[in-house]
């Protein structure tokens, strides 16, 4: 990375910090470009050099966060490959062991990740960060014998399922331990 790509990269980390600020103190739909601007010592060309609209700024920031995610899952290794040789006890994915880190991730985010819930499609936003769980997950439904046309359908209702309790546990500002958030997803699911 030459000097002017680092310094474009270290701008835009201002800028995203300066808005999840701007996110903690008042509601997404009071931002303005001017208040970001100031918060991050940017002028207003600089930001428009960087983003069309608050909104791509929301996507970014959204992107910015999620870069993070996967670093919580790091102890887990999941390899797609080694998936083919897994008992099916293996591939039960609604665990402590993958929610913990998940829920984590969640409620140290959780106000951007509210508001990217709130202002667009969750699954529009988060499939493609999520495609290498996405295909895991799919060829675990590979070895449970489920047809390739349900795939899809199954994983809609789990992520969906997963959402909404996230969503209300956010509502609720994160005030159940995540314990019980996992005791609640583990009923839910049925793995219990």
């Amino acid at each position: 990375m030459n000097k002017s790509e680092s310094k474009y990269f270290n701008t835009a980390i201002k800028i995203d910090e300066a808005f999840l600020k701007l996110l903690s103190k008042k509601e997404l739909e009071y931002i303005t470009v001017k208040e970001i601007c100031l918060a991050s010592d940017v002028s207003r060309s600089t930001f428009y050099l960087h983003y069309e609209t608050i909104n791509d700024l929301l996507l970014e920031t959204a992107e910015y966060i999620n870069g993070k995610f996967y670093s919580y899952f790091d102890h887990l290794e999941i390899d797609c490959n080694s998936i083919l040789t897994a008992s099916k006890e293996e591939l039960i994915f609604i665990t402590p062991e993958f929610l913990n880190p998940w829920l984590s991730f969640i409620k140290e985010n959780k106000l951007i990740y509210s508001t990217v819930l709130k202002k667009f499609d969750t699954i529009q936003i988060f499939s493609d960060l999520f495609s290498k769980i996405n295909k895991t997950i799919y060829t675990a439904f590979e070895k449970f014998g489920i047809p390739e046309y349900e795939r899809k359908y199954i994983m809609m209702f789990y992520l969906e399922g997963l959402n909404a309790i996230v969503k209300e546990w956010i509502k609720n500002d994160c005030r159940d331990s995540i314990e019980e958030i996992i005791g609640i997803i583990e009923k839910c699911v049925g793995t219990k």
